[in-house]
């Protein structure tokens, strides 16, 4: 490599991306950077028969390019130089100690590592995936190969949600079709990590025990009459979404919640009375709210109430709720009988 020469923009290949691992790149501090102060450091090069490849650079010089800048200090490598696994790790690690990388660009690294410079999986994992600040085991490699294959609306998803490595395994597992169909979705409900990975298990068990795609469970009426009503705010539509999905998941617990509706009725609550049973019936305990707005009207709920304990009807439905969630055991499906099972796209 030879001292730091001027290299006219034109002459520069933009088209190659060989050592390229950028996604969603932040340009505009860049760009407040080199306006005012200009280029710091020179860009890395490497000479070819008709023009230069870039090996370390692609933000500033695309910023240059925008700012009509001519030409560009940098370094250049000789044609006979280093090999492009050696150029790669180079910019890599220039890379690491300038601006690091997002989860995706680690992803799209780890799979150029492996399948354009073709290291071994052994490999990748002993020597590469520690320079990510990435615990050094298959999974975790496996986990980011995964993800540099998704579509890119889908890693756009992953950046803006950051989504953990668990989540990302079970978007791995999905079809693209399926994936490309939760996106808007899931930008319709409030999900954190423990959410989403409740409406991902939710959404693949409900798939595969009526052998239809995510999207088509996605695609039902009832769910998209929820997520179709405006007023709902984000937390209102995940609750509700959420229901229709245990229900679906859980054939049993619609039936309790349908007893329970049936004894709540039976026993005529006054106005401004209610009662309600455990989310989704689990834990123990009912819970009552009243409301009233005189002294009057308190009188006449607390008479209720004293006389509520006697009735048969509330007796039952104190009851029904403990013993049919302690008895009843909600079947669930292990990994291993999932992908056991054929998923018949609709």
């Amino acid at each position: 490599m030879n001292a730091i020469q001027k290299i006219l923009l034109d002459q520069i290949d933009l088209s190659d991306e060989t050592f390229s691992v950028n996604f969603m790149p932040d340009l505009q501090s860049l760009r407040s950077s080199i306006e005012k102060i200009g280029l710091i450091q020179p860009v890395l090069l490497r000479k070819k028969k008709n023009d230069y490849q870039i090996v370390c650079g692609f933000r500033r010089i695309w910023v240059l390019k925008e700012l009509g800048v001519f030409e560009i200090p940098a370094m250049v490598f000789e044609e006979k130089g280093p090999s492009d696994l050696e150029l790669f790790v180079l910019s890599l690690q220039e890379n690491l100690t300038t601006r690091g990388f997002n989860a995706v660009e680690k992803a799209i690294a780890l799979q150029k590592l492996i399948h354009r410079f073709q290291l071994e999986h052994s490999e990748g994992v002993k020597t590469y995936l520690h320079l990510f600040s990435l615990e050094p085991n298959e999974k975790i490699l496996n986990t980011y190969l995964s993800l540099a294959e998704m579509e890119d609306e889908t890693k756009r998803f992953v950046l803006k949600a950051e989504v953990s490595r668990s989540n990302i395994r079970l978007l791995a597992q999905m079809s693209s079709e399926d994936r490309m169909a939760l996106l808007p979705f899931l930008s319709l409900l409030k999900l954190g990590e423990n959410r989403l990975r409740e409406m991902f298990t939710l959404l693949s068990e409900i798939s595969r025990r009526e052998r239809i795609s995510i999207k088509g469970v996605i695609d039902r009426p009832d769910i998209q009459g929820i997520l179709s009503q405006k007023e709902l705010t984000p937390i209102q539509r995940t609750e509700r979404v959420k229901r229709v999905l245990m229900n679906l998941r859980h054939p049993k617990m619609k039936q309790m919640e349908e007893e329970f509706d049936r004894k709540r009725k039976a026993f005529n609550l006054p106005a401004g009375v209610s009662v309600h049973h455990p989310p989704y019936f689990e834990g123990k305990g009912l819970k009552m709210e009243f409301q009233f707005e005189s002294t009057e009207e308190y009188r006449t709920i607390l008479s209720y109430l004293s006389q509520l304990a006697d009735k048969e009807e509330f007796k039952e439905l104190i009851q029904d709720p403990k013993s049919e969630a302690r008895n009843s055991k909600f079947e669930t499906i292990s990994n291993d009988q999932i992908s056991n099972v054929p998923n018949k796209k609709v």
